[in-house]
């Protein structure tokens, strides 16, 4: 197999990107959330989360919101229950309560204003 490194960093090698309606609201939502802003040119956004990126590219014309999330993505974070806190105080829709899971994390699931989940959570040692 060859080394991976030569083509993409392993943190750019498989990258989220997600539609977004409003790109301010989307912008706000993500920042308030912890990850930091790499760069923006207005209809798109690169996001970080210990470096790993995460894109928003503004797409006004997408349908309705889905109720329930077609996908999510899963940020480990130390202390997942400062993260559901902050999560309450931005008032994000809530998919799936704080809890301690059967496959060894503590987690929630959150969705973001166009419906995409967000899944918070740390490893319990289960």
């Amino acid at each position: 197999m060859p080394d991976s490194t030569r083509y993409a960093p392993s943190t750019s090698q498989l990258v989220v990107e997600i539609f977004v309606r409003d790109m301010q609201v989307s912008r706000d939502f993500y920042s308030r959330l912890g990850f930091v802003l790499e760069s923006d040119s207005d209809t798109f956004v690169v996001f970080t989360w210990e470096g790993h990126q995460l894109y928003l590219d503004q797409r006004p014309d997408l349908g309705p919101v889905a109720q329930h999330p077609q996908a999510n993505v899963r940020i480990m974070v130390p202390d997942v229950d400062a993260y559901w806190e902050r999560a309450r105080e931005l008032g994000a829709r809530v998919f799936a309560e704080i809890g301690d899971r059967e496959y060894g994390l503590r987690d929630f699931t959150i969705l973001d204003p166009d419906g995409f989940g967000l899944r918070f959570g740390t490893w319990t040692g289960s």
